[in-house]
């Protein structure tokens, strides 16, 4: 795949190292080692296209002042061949490159060459990734923070499958532990209402509508069979019939978020196949356990964490950390995934040294697991906080977010910022249809690019394969700078995909939109002479490729008409 951006830069590297070399040949500098220098774009286009530091970190070495080596530099660059038409000296030393028309030509030629495939690269060729995300309590329905998991790690993976990693998604399924008992209770408790005087919820349990709904379809069903049953087996009844509803509600909710899972893992298997005992006993024989007031713990503050853990509590029971270390063993060494990220919850900052720790003492190198922690979001209306839901009066779930915005408002918002940021969340604007709703802007480039080629058909106006010769005749500023944005994709794309920071390319996409815009308001297409209508049309239609690739990789909707 193309990235004329790192080509660019290898090809300045080479083209300092080179002249150097001739400059120590010469006698000009001796022949002291090269330092590292920097090859960067700079912020300014009036200081080129590249900009590299080479003199001025060879100064010390060199014992020459950065201008003067810098002018010998320049000197003896040879541009022949190359991306760029030529170089200048600048500041103290700077050595500044500027590209060729040739090149501009090229990155419009990549990406329609390329088409749907431009700004893919290999970085992550030969790994495979496990990404869990939303992994949400299966005994409710799925909250706001659950939401902006969901667009975070789908997104991620998305950017990830670009940069060229395999990648699986995930949903770990909490079927087992307290949760789970306290689910039982609270059906439980609900169910014996519906029969009996003066039963009260335990102050612990779940008080949703949800639950109340269960027990009522439970009872349509089985009546009072279970009123006087044993209260293990009443409690059993009820979860086996609400728990796979709970399931099927998350896997509804989330496909219609776009979200699809390779696999939802059940907690409840690494019980049934005997993992949890298995880390138990793994653990006891790193040597990093210990007994103490008749429970089992993990020594992991000898590897950083804060405290030691409690592993088996003293009644016998293992703690949620146990399945929670089999789980993550199980991703990397069962089923060997080089990498395993999680996108958890600000709550879960802790989290983080202790389940590094497990894997450390297990032997599993700790930096195959990564997490990535997602900050709450604040829903706002009308400038205020918005906390409630119109219709529950309760606090707004997934599902009746969706209710009220557009699935790609949704998807696109909560990406537009890194994920350990906070921010709020506009509830008007996302519903609104004006340039200052981000992802209406990015939609409307999209369309605004397809309404001109449409034009340009009904004017009987065929859009020729570009070639060097026509694109040449590009050569505004908002041309070029339109150009060299479309090149930079490849490099956003790896720096995202090694963040694990999706915000990079919703950002990018917002920016190339806010480029278009520019471009399309100071540089006429229609009625513009041959060559001149050709290469603007050729540059369109390689920002159309560009956006479509970008909003459908984020499973962002990209209409033709607005």
């Amino acid at each position: 795949m193309s990235d004329l951006i790192r080509e660019a830069s290898e090809q300045v590297r080479e083209l300092v190292m080179n002249a150097l070399g001739e400059c120590v040949a010469a006698g000009i500098f001796p022949a002291n080692p090269i330092p590292s220098f920097n090859i960067e774009i700079p912020a300014d286009p009036k200081n080129g296209d590249m900009s590299t530091n080479a003199a001025m970190v060879c100064a010390r070495a060199f014992r020459t002042a950065p201008r003067r080596i810098a002018e010998e530099i320049a000197g003896k660059v040879f541009l022949k061949g190359s991306f760029f038409e030529k170089c200048e000296v600048a500041g103290a030393g700077f050595i500044n490159f500027f590209f060729a028309k040739e090149w501009f030509s090229e990155v419009i030629g990549a990406v329609l060459g390329e088409k749907e495939d431009y700004g893919k690269t290999f970085m992550g060729a030969g790994k495979k990734v496990l990404l869990e995300y939303v992994s949400a309590n299966p005994t409710g329905p799925m909250h706001i923070g659950n939401a902006r998991g969901g667009a975070i790690g789908d997104c991620l993976a998305s950017v990830m499958e670009y940069a060229g990693y395999s990648v699986s998604r995930e949903f770990y399924v909490n079927d087992a532990g307290n949760q789970i008992e306290k689910f039982k209770t609270s059906l439980e408790t609900r169910y014996l209402q519906l029969y009996k005087e003066g039963i009260v919820m335990p102050e612990d349990a779940y008080l949703g509508e949800d639950i109340i709904d269960h027990a009522k379809a439970f009872a349509e069903i089985y009546g009072d069979k279970y009123v006087e049953a044993d209260s293990e087996e009443r409690r059993q009844a009820l979860c086996d019939f609400a728990l796979p509803k709970n399931i099927e509600g998350l896997e509804r909710d989330l496909k219609k978020y776009r979200i699809v899972y390779d696999r939802w893992f059940r907690e409840s298997e690494l019980h049934q196949n005997g993992s949890v005992a298995d880390i138990i006993e793994k653990l006891r024989e790193s040597g990093y356990t210990y007994e103490k007031d008749g429970a089992l713990w993990f020594r992991s503050s000898a590897m950083g964490d804060e405290k030691d853990r409690v592993l088996v509590r003293d009644n016998g029971i293992p703690t949620y950390f146990v399945p929670d270390i089999a789980y993550h063993y199980n991703k990397l060494v069962t089923r060997g995934y080089d990498i395993a990220i999680d996108i958890l919850g600000a709550d879960h900052h802790g989290y983080i040294p202790r389940m590094k720790a497990a894997m450390q003492a297990l032997g599993v190198d700790p930096k195959r697991l990564d997490m990535v922690i997602m900050q709450m979001v604040n829903l706002v209306r009308n400038g205020e906080k918005y906390k409630l839901s119109k219709r529950s009066g309760k606090a707004i779930t997934l599902s009746t977010l969706l209710d009220e915005i557009p699935i790609d408002a949704a998807r696109f918002f909560f990406n537009l910022r890194e994920p350990n940021s906070q921010f709020d969340f506009d509830l008007e604007l996302a519903v609104s249809q004006t340039s200052d709703n981000p992802v209406y802007y990015v939609q409307y480039a999209h369309a605004r690019i397809c309404s001109v080629l449409r034009k340009l058909s009904e004017e009987g106006i065929e859009v020729r394969a570009a070639n060097a010769q026509t694109l040449s005749a590009l050569g505004e500023p908002d041309e070029t700078e339109l150009i060299k944005y479309l090149a930079t994709l490849p490099t956003v794309i790896n720096d995202s995909a090694r963040n694990y920071d999706p915000a990079r390319i919703t950002r990018y996409v917002w920016e190339l939109a806010t480029k278009y815009h520019r471009f399309y308001t100071n540089c006429r297409i229609m009625g513009e002479e041959e060559n001149v209508l050709q290469a603007r049309a050729s540059l369109s239609l390689a920002v159309k490729q560009v956006i479509s690739n970008i909003l459908t990789m984020l499973k962002i909707d990209c209409p033709e008409r607005m």
